[in-house]
């Protein structure tokens, strides 16, 4: 065995048990890219509820710039959850996956997704602390296209805990689909890939130009700080959940099982956080006019959105809190309610004018 294979063992095992914990810069290459398909950005984009043009139509696309559709903001979840899952399951086995919630989600994007683009993904471990019985972790997760040049740069932080005994799988082999868990005979756990190369170059918002806006784009000088976003309400129902459960791939059943739900003591099953983040994400986007003028999108997960039989309503709302007349960009602060609850903490986008 190699140094490096040898030193890749080590870390594979620090990782796998609970214990002093994971070491901060990390990384983990996908072992594999994931091509974009026209369909999958049509069928992701009716998941989020998200009717913007450039999502459905491919004459859209051309006539914003774009060459063909161009996906939501929140695309990059579907394969970022399977970079995610093949990374617990090679590296970060001591971690059920159905005891992993997220808190808080960062992205700055360089351009929008295309269909046909091949993206790749590298994780990297920014934090981890032991807090409140458990284990909080910050993943920086870099997405590049086949020429290595950035798409996007997400931030994600997860709250996590080893050593639980969940029997969550004996209880709902009724429910869950084949091959959820990694590392069972219908999803046998691989071993990590090296990684080679260095693709953490420190980026920052100014590393990279920003591609042009189009002239659908909303004009800076009609936007002012003050300036209030129509409001939207959306509503959630238990189909809405079971299709973006199948769409974006993530199945935990405690967001479409009010079986499963009952047994986590949940009054009801909850959305997906990623779902409820992708509606406030078109929210943005249909009144700046160009999801691909969006530099900057951050939500803060701070209460879950019950969807019983009647369904759920969540209220979207935001408002202009900042401008910069040098950039020619403004920054919005996103409200999003439930039940009379902020489900977001703080949630801001920074977007292009034009």
């Amino acid at each position: 065995m190699s140094s490096d294979d040898t030193a890749v063992s080590e870390k594979r095992e620090s990782l796998s048990a609970p214990g002093p914990g994971l070491p901060v810069g990390y990384r983990y290459r996908a072992r594999d890219h994931y091509v974009v398909g026209r369909e999958k950005i049509r069928e992701f984009a009716r998941a989020v509820q998200d009717h913007h043009p450039v999502h459905w139509s491919e004459d859209a696309g051309a006539d914003y710039g774009y060459g063909g559709l161009i996906a939501p903001l929140t695309f990059f979840s579907v394969p970022g959850f399977l970079a995610q899952s093949e990374m617990f399951a090679s590296v970060m086995t001591g971690y059920d996956l159905s005891q992993i919630m997220q808190t808080d989600q960062v992205v700055r994007y360089y351009r929008p997704i295309r269909h046909t683009d091949a993206l790749f993904f590298e994780v990297r471990v920014e934090s981890f602390r032991r807090a409140f019985g458990g284990d909080l972790m910050g993943f920086r997760t870099l997405v590049t296209d086949r020429n290595d040049e950035p798409v996007l740069v997400s931030h994600t932080s997860i709250v996590g805990r080893t050593g639980v005994e969940s029997d969550l799988a004996g209880i709902g082999a009724g429910v869950l689909m084949h091959g959820f868990r990694p590392g069972s005979a219908e999803n046998p756990r691989p071993a990590p890939p090296p990684v080679t190369g260095e693709l953490w170059e420190e980026l920052t918002g100014d590393d990279i130009p920003s591609p042009p806006v189009s002239s659908y784009t909303r004009a800076f000088e009609t936007v002012a700080v003050g300036t209030e976003l129509p409001p939207r309400t959306v509503r959630l129902t238990a189909g809405d959940l079971v299709n973006y459960a199948g769409v974006s791939g993530d199945p935990n059943p405690i967001h479409w099982s009010g079986e499963i739900a009952g047994l986590a003591d949940l009054e009801s099953p909850v959305a997906h956080g990623m779902l409820t983040i992708g509606i406030g994400a078109g929210f943005i986007t249909s009144w700046l006019g160009d999801p691909g003028a969006v530099r900057e999108y951050a939500v803060r997960l701070t209460s879950p959105v019950h969807v019983t039989g009647e369904g759920a309503d969540i209220e979207y709302s935001g408002r202009v809190k900042a401008v910069d007349p040098v950039r020619r960009t403004a920054t919005i602060a996103l409200t999003a309610r439930h039940g009379g609850r902020r489900i977001f903490g703080r949630a801001t986008a920074v977007v292009q004018l034009r």
